[in-house]
């Protein structure tokens, strides 16, 4: 398994399906997130069953990861046309509805090939990385197909991103947005382990 965090996150052309259900041949990933920070969700298949409800909360927050500047993208080895009828199938009925967020076609497999989250030569594990405005890969994190991922937990490590980009702290076990920083210096630390040691 590779590990990409520090490294600039591999780019791909593939077909898509936007978040507002246009479907598009040449979706540009390094287009798309210019300037932005971007979250890319590996899932297996469409129409199984933990994929769903991982979807779904995603969409649940797609409007805070958006007023934090993160453009989301969900990647399958399925076609865009599958993708485009998970999506109109209704969620009582196993589908995941409109989501609002792109979903990519790796057909060709390329792409979980370059994030090294293939499962077998088949489908995607669950990988999930958090790509900085550079294109720098900041974040994974990869589950067995049985393991499903918590979202909130995504969503902190955006903030815990933007903390450390802002204020230049290092932020420490169980932080969450609004929680005071550590200075990286041995006095931070033990200034930050004074007050907080107990409730870590």
């Amino acid at each position: 398994m590779s590990v990409l965090v520090g490294k600039q996150a591999p780019d791909f052309t593939v077909p898509a399906v936007l978040g507002d259900g246009q479907i598009v041949d040449s979706f540009s990933f390094s287009e798309a997130t210019k300037g932005k920070y971007a979250v890319l969700v590996f899932y297996p298949l469409d129409f199984t069953f933990v994929c769903p409800s991982e979807l779904i909360a995603l969409d649940h927050r797609i409007d805070e990861f958006k007023s934090r500047g993160v453009e989301v993208i969900a990647v399958s080895i399925d076609s865009h046309f599958t993708h485009n009828a998970w999506r109109n199938t209704p969620v009582n009925k196993g589908g995941i509805g409109p989501v609002r967020y792109t979903m990519a076609a790796d057909l060709s497999h390329a792409i979980v090939k370059d994030y090294d989250v293939e499962a077998n030569g088949a489908v995607a594990y669950r990988g999930t990385f958090l790509i900085d405005r550079n294109g720098i890969v900041r974040h994974q994190v990869v589950n067995d197909l049985p393991l499903g991922r918590n979202m909130d937990e995504l969503l902190r490590m955006v903030d815990a991103l933007q903390f450390h980009e802002e204020h230049g702290e290092v932020c420490p076990a169980g932080w969450n947005k609004g929680d005071t920083g550590m200075n990286a210096s041995p006095t931070g630390v033990a200034e930050y382990l004074d007050k907080n040691a107990e409730k870590l």
